[in-house]
């Protein structure tokens, strides 16, 4: 019982965190905290650095680590499956129907009316997370700035834009020379 309530409250998670996920941790948060109780809100603070520093989508790590906490195994694969299903249902149908569709011009007119607002929704969450960065969460003051991380994202910029390097060299490359500075300065 305890997994088919994971499988449903994941489910609805999928399915209503348009954005990204950032816009499922409230989600996540009423379900696995508020509602059903699967986890304490200490353990939703862990699960968010959790989710957030592990590889993947942050919904989709979130989901695993509840289903482990509330019911092992078979609730990490019943919260998982109710977190993707509704990605792949709606992806398949999009898929289906544009395989189907892509030659009238209602559709490409569609989808030529919905590139700005990707790029909108894109460019806003790049911003937010460069603002975050530079100025470390607090207000966008001249005061509040970063130095150290101001000039990593422009030396990033350039290395990924000019001398077209690996971006995982480059976030590896940033890292390292985060942490030496750090070191050195006894932070």
């Amino acid at each position: 019982m305890r997994a088919a309530s994971l499988f449903l409250s994941f489910f609805q998670v999928g399915l209503f965190s348009v954005g990204g996920g950032y816009a499922a941790i409230p989600l996540i948060r009423q379900q696995a905290v508020e509602r059903w109780g699967f986890i304490s809100l200490a353990e939703f603070a862990d699960l968010v650095t959790i989710a957030e520093m592990t590889p993947g989508p942050i919904a989709l790590n979130a989901a695993t680590f509840v289903g482990i906490r509330a019911a092992g195994l078979p609730g990490a694969l019943a919260a998982t499956a109710g977190c993707v299903l509704p990605s792949v249902i709606l992806a398949s149908a999009l898929a289906f129907l544009y395989q189907r569709y892509a030659g009238l011009s209602l559709m490409q007119s569609m989808l030529a009316c919905l590139r700005p607002a990707v790029v909108a929704l894109i460019a806003s969450a790049g911003l937010a997370i460069l603002l975050q960065v530079i100025f470390g969460g607090e207000a966008v003051a001249p005061e509040h700035v970063q130095a150290v991380e101001l000039l990593l994202f422009g030396a990033a910029f350039v290395l990924l834009r000019k001398a077209k390097l690996s971006p995982i060299f480059v976030m590896l490359l940033c890292g390292a020379v985060r942490a030496a500075v750090y070191a050195l300065a006894g932070i």
